[in-house]
């Protein structure tokens, strides 16, 4: 379902854009979507991984083969490889500004890749894909192996859990060893690999430098350099606190959060899902889980945010919309859920349209007024409507 869409709203960029970017996570499907995308183009598609010698090797000379392929769509997998390539791009577009040029695939961010934003604004459309998203999930996978597994294909399909968590081990040790020094994160992989053990034990907690340096032996300015890598290589997700209430003492710091559920479940040593359920931190592992569920599938323009006040008002994810409608969204990993007078408070603070208490069952109900308890999927599905 929600790759169908993906695919529709690529095809309109694609229909717009010179050129259009495709960003994500490394293993999230980008390359598989992209070869779908083909069968929809009017002309053809040649495809290039810059991974592979064979496909570099073709670009020794990229404005001529550029030329040479002028009419096709020539998508360039792994982007941030060949940061070179971003001026000659720009000359080949602005010679012909047709939509649907190329297709650019990478994984990381345009702050990171900043060749890129540099030498392609106003020619480039950012689209961010994420691992599969529960309204994905045939009928052989289920939320529990999708929280437990993580959103990666490889993973989440996995022949068993062991599998699953031999793959997870594999993904993390590239990551760490080849992706982020190719990026330019100026640290030892087994540091990177300390650091992120520790965030995984801090999920879903406001963020404090000093803390986890202090815990690392690493200054503040450092570890918010690193954490500043691994966002941008879309490993991290910070949640910035709700700021218009001026009237309140509100928390200052953003949530930090490890996007896969996943990556947190191997870096805790979660072996399975009974493991899970029964785990200290599964409340803020759930809570990763579906805000980032959440935020996979709304527009940039919805400002995504938690409420914290000094006095125990609370809501773990507020959604501002440009119309002027607020909503907020609380959640528990919890088949019988309550609110606590914080949580009303909250509400009444923010003047939400509503609160939506966000269960891992498919019970739908309303707990008060303005108030509703909903499963996941329902939630996603009403965001998307």
């Amino acid at each position: 379902m929600l790759k169908r869409y993906i695919i529709d709203e690529l095809k309109e960029l694609m229909d717009d854009f010179p050129a259009v970017a495709v960003i994500g996570p490394r293993q999230a499907g980008k390359t598989t979507l992209v070869k779908e995308m083909a069968k929809y183009l009017k002309g053809e598609m040649i495809y290039l991984d810059l991974e592979n010698p064979r496909d570099e090797a073709k670009l020794s000379d990229p404005v001529l083969f550029f030329e040479t392929h002028q009419d096709k769509c020539v998508v360039l997998d792994e982007i941030q490889r060949n940061k070179k390539l971003f001026p000659i791009l720009r000359s080949m577009i602005d010679l012909d500004r047709r939509p649907s040029r190329f297709l650019l695939l990478g994984s990381a961010s345009p702050d990171l890749i900043r060749d890129s934003s540099e030498s392609l604004a106003g020619r480039i459309f950012y689209k961010e894909l994420s691992p599969i998203n529960v309204l994905e999930l045939d009928e052989n996978t289920d939320l529990k192996k999708l929280l437990f597994r993580g959103g990666f294909p490889n993973s989440l399909l996995a022949r068993s859990d062991r599998s699953s968590t031999k793959w997870l081990e594999g993904f993390i040790q590239t990551y760490i060893e080849r992706d982020l020094p190719l990026l330019g994160m100026p640290v030892h992989p087994s540091e990177t690999r300390r650091m992120l053990k520790m965030l995984a034990h801090l999920q879903g907690q406001l963020l404090n430098y000093a803390l986890i340096g202090k815990s690392l032996g690493i200054s503040s300015p450092t570890i918010k350099k690193y954490i500043y890598y691994l966002e941008h290589a879309f490993l991290l997700r910070s949640l910035e606190p709700y700021s218009m209430n001026a009237g309140k003492r509100i928390s200052k710091s953003p949530k930090l959060y490890i996007r896969d559920s996943g990556i947190v479940n191997y870096l805790l040593g979660i072996q399975s899902y009974d493991d899970l359920v029964s785990h200290p931190e599964v409340g803020n592992i759930w809570e990763g889980f579906v805000v980032e569920q959440i935020c996979s599938i709304l527009p940039y323009e919805v400002d995504k945010s938690f409420y914290r006040t000094q006095h125990g008002a609370e809501i773990d994810l507020v959604l501002s919309y440009s119309n002027g409608k607020k909503i907020g969204i609380e959640i528990k990993f919890s088949s019988t859920p309550s609110l606590s007078k914080g949580n009303y408070e909250a509400m009444k603070d923010l003047q939400l349209d509503k609160l939506y208490v966000l269960t891992p069952t498919n019970d739908r109900f309303p707990l008060k007024e303005q108030v509703e308890v909903i499963g996941l999927k329902d939630m996603l599905m009403l965001l998307m409507a």
